[in-house]
């Protein structure tokens, strides 16, 4: 293992304290730090030290691929690490967005191919599904709620306007689609009074305020009535939500350690100034209800968690040392990049040890051993998941 430096990315929806707090740096930070991106993604790599300066972990893997990511991970996804870890500090809303599979990103990246930068959805050819898992209370948005409950939030506010909206979603699923197609072609002339109409409503209750709050950041954006359809999702420490292809989500306040395809393939549902393609999202979107889209830690071996999802990209394990558990030892497959949040951890792969204290990262190849932990802390372990 070796130390591994992530950089901050500094979007506007970003927390002043999150990100530096957890690196024990200076409150509040000088910008809005959304992001701590952990991995060899094009756009942000991390890096490493080398010959007295710092190499970017990307040029790494092209210069010993079989070294770092291994031969099953590069015949499974080409000279490339399919994961990123990131931490993820929200303090204002994230625009709706949903991500495609990997047929249709395959095929839209191809279709894209001649289009102006500026139009294309799909930047790459690879999937994005996603999972946070929550440092602090979180809340989200994630997937559709039943349609008779979003005709029913929608009808207490008692907007006219709305009224064929309700219609379509009071005939069940079937009415998702066109509720959400009505809802993001409302006429632009409209949409301002529309969404004040509804944030002003005197109804009480949180899918109320929750309106008044996404209208305050983003008026006269559908979006803002597009949210109140889908679930509401509050996590403790520990607790996940998990992103497929298709599922319409959008985090709202809080921090969390979020591991991801490596893609930047986002198609956008509101919340936002960017550009919106009603038609393409319609397509991706799955119009089904996610009844329960908490995911809860499972324990996989004295001192280690993990929260299982259905993609073999990535996986996420949590691993807790000290006193009671003074060293854990996991053999997870291919490259890894392990995360300390909380203590004091050491890491080692056989092919060196790591000392890591909270918001502090290391990066370690295939080709190393069995990570064996001690310390008192606890950590993250981001991996290729299982074929």
């Amino acid at each position: 293992m070796e130390p591994l430096y992530g950089p901050v990315r500094n979007y506007a929806w970003g927390s002043r304290s999150a990100i530096a707090e957890l690196q024990g740096r200076p409150v509040p930070s000088d910008e809005p730090e959304a992001e701590l991106w952990l991995g060899a993604h094009p756009g942000a790599p991390a890096t490493v030290d080398r010959d007295g300066g710092r190499v970017a972990l990307t040029d790494l893997l092209l210069a010993e691929p079989g070294h770092w990511l291994g031969e099953q991970v590069v015949g499974r996804f080409g000279i490339r690490l399919p994961f990123l870890l990131k931490v993820l500090a929200a303090d204002a809303p994230l625009s709706l967005q949903a991500h495609p599979d990997p047929e249709q990103a395959r095929a839209g990246h191809a279709a894209d191919a001649d289009r102006p930068h500026a139009e294309r959805n799909y930047v790459d050819p690879h999937h994005k599904p996603e999972l946070l898992v929550a440092l602090s209370p979180m809340e989200a948005l994630c997937g559709f709620r039943t349609p008779e409950e979003a005709a029913a939030v929608l009808a207490a506010f008692g907007v006219p306007a709305l009224e064929p909206v309700v219609a379509a979603l009071r005939t069940g699923t079937a009415g998702l689609r066109d509720a959400v197609r009505a809802l993001l072609t409302w006429p632009a002339e409209e949409r301002d009074g529309l969404v004040k109409a509804v944030a002003s409503a005197p109804v009480a209750g949180p899918d109320a305020a929750l309106a008044a709050q996404l209208a305050a950041a983003y008026p006269a954006d559908p979006g803002v009535l597009v949210a109140l359809l889908l679930n509401r999702v509050r996590l403790v420490r520990g607790e996940a939500i998990w992103m497929p292809a298709g599922n319409l989500h959008a985090y709202l306040r809080g921090t969390g350690v979020e591991i991801m395809a490596a893609s930047d393939n986002v198609l956008r549902g509101g919340l936002t100034p960017k550009r919106i393609d009603v038609d393409e999202l319609l397509r991706v979107l799955r119009f089904e209800v996610l009844h329960d889209p908490v995911v809860r830690p499972r324990p996989v071996a004295p001192g280690v968690v993990c929260w299982p999802v259905p993609v073999d990209d990535f996986a996420l394990h949590r691993v807790t040392v000290g006193s009671e558990l003074p060293e854990v030892t996991l053999s997870p497959p291919g490259p890894r990049v392990v995360l300390c949040c909380t203590g004091a951890v050491i890491v080692d792969d056989g092919a060196g040890a790591v000392s890591l204290a909270p918001g502090q990262a290391a990066v370690g190849a295939a080709a190393g051993g069995p990570l064996r932990f001690a310390g008192a802390g606890e950590a993250y372990v981001a991996t290729c998941g299982s074929s």
